[in-house]
């Protein structure tokens, strides 16, 4: 393990000492600006123009700085990246999915941002998010986006059945009955989805692992409980039976934004959509609460979205540059204006301006940030939730005994942190 890094730490070096340039064309001669590449993995056709549009006004106020923009899709980015951080043809920045960070970091690919540029207003970022971009006690990541899970409900369909949001899993089965019986629809509608089961396991205290003891926690008595209460929320008057197909995420959003379903658990990545459902043309309608607690009391939701960060590789000249560019980017203007055009959370707290908190899914969803946990920086985490998505498939199908299929996940996972013990 360290002579991967060993080896990686020799690629940048090796990068530098070339005076290798990201993207591979992004040379300059020094008479002319810098030219930078930025790798963006955002929706090419509801997110894309926002920043392409802010790039052009990065540049006219920065004539000595020019950057090549490139959409790559989401799916593909983390493997095209590796492989061109790998050969010295890495971009000089990419935006990076919060899981992705501290696995590049890892590797030596990012430069770490402490005391730059774009760290200058830190303070003003959300403490989890920097804790979030950090590896090994340095931060490798500019928050750029944030998200987390919400449980998002009808308004008018919870009036009309005379219950409010729930604060435990407990009340929520009540108030799904009692949503059944007055208005017809149910309740709640949950997802097998290990991503959205995360919740469960932070309202009992735990994680899938214990990042800093070395340990892999989703088979101990503090899971069991919060998946055997993931599980029950699939069976009982007002709760809608698990869906195992393919579309399932389609089908939950569907009957959601349709007033099919009273609630579900989601991210503010579908504020827009929710506002093209006949359910929300009011947008007021939209109700927006913390996930309920477990038996600990305690609340949380996994924290998503992506990082700026600066490939280590690129020469002195590029990485100025490119922390120029992460600081406008970053920007309490930058991120108003993304909110504003994309319906994204910013990352620090002054973007959170009256007109982007007039937009009622955003105030929401700012409310219920501080149940937002950070990950641990554990290069394998996010790979985590690949086995348990296969298991969580099959118990909630009622194919495999929770005891069986979270025995199995333990399995899995241990071949990815094969340091870790049981």
């Amino acid at each position: 393990m360290r002579r991967g890094i060993a080896a990686s730490a020799l690629v940048a070096s090796l990068a530098l000492a070339a005076t290798a340039c990201g993207g591979g064309d992004s040379g300059s001669d020094s008479s002319g600006p810098v030219t930078i590449t930025w790798w963006d993995t955002s929706n090419a056709t509801n997110e894309a123009p926002t920043y392409q549009a802010l790039v052009k006004e990065f540049e006219a106020a920065n004539k000595d700085v020019k950057v090549k923009y490139v959409n790559v899709p989401f799916d593909q980015a983390q493997n095209k990246f590796d492989t061109a951080a790998g050969s010295k043809g890495a971009p000089d920045i990419l935006r990076s999915e919060v899981g992705w960070t501290p696995a590049f970091a890892k590797k030596s690919y990012f430069l770490p941002l402490d005391g730059t540029e774009a760290l200058a207003d830190q303070a003003k970022f959300q403490p989890n998010l920097i804790e979030q971009a950090k590896y090994e006690g340095k931060t490798y990541g500019v928050p750029f986006t944030t998200d987390t899970l919400a449980f998002v409900y009808n308004k008018d369909l919870f009036k009309k059945a005379g219950v409010e949001a729930p604060k435990t899993w407990d009340d929520l089965k009540k108030a799904a009955a009692t949503i059944k019986d007055k208005t017809g629809v149910d309740g709640y509608w949950g997802s097998t989805q290990a991503y959205y089961a995360q919740t469960f396991l932070y309202g009992e205290g735990t994680d899938t692992v214990d990042a800093d003891a070395k340990k892999i926690t989703v088979n101990g008595a503090e899971a069991k409980k919060g998946y055997g209460t993931w599980l029950s929320l699939f069976d009982g008057k007002g709760l809608h039976k698990a869906d195992t197909t393919a579309d399932a995420y389609a089908h939950i959003q569907e009957a959601f934004v349709s007033g099919k379903v009273a609630a579900i658990m989601q991210g503010p990545w579908e504020i827009t959509n929710f506002y093209k459902g006949s359910a929300f043309k009011d947008k007021a309608n939209l109700g927006i609460a913390t996930v309920p607690a477990g038996s600990s009391g305690k609340a949380g939701a996994p924290t998503g979205g992506h990082n700026l960060s600066v490939y280590a590789g690129s020469d002195e000249a590029h990485q100025k540059a490119s922390l120029k560019f992460l600081n406008f980017m970053t920007s309490a203007k930058a991120q108003e204006t993304i909110a504003l055009k994309n319906n994204t959370l910013p990352t620090r707290g002054d973007a959170y301006t009256d007109k982007v908190k007039a937009d009622p899914g955003i105030a929401g969803y700012q409310g219920v940030l501080a149940a937002a946990q950070p990950r641990p920086a554990l290069p394998e985490y996010s790979s985590l939730w690949g086995p348990l998505d296969t298991e969580l498939l099959k118990i909630a199908g009622g194919k495999e005994s929770l005891d069986k299929g979270l025995g199995t996940a333990e399995t899995s996972i241990a071949k990815l942190v094969p340091d870790f013990s049981k």
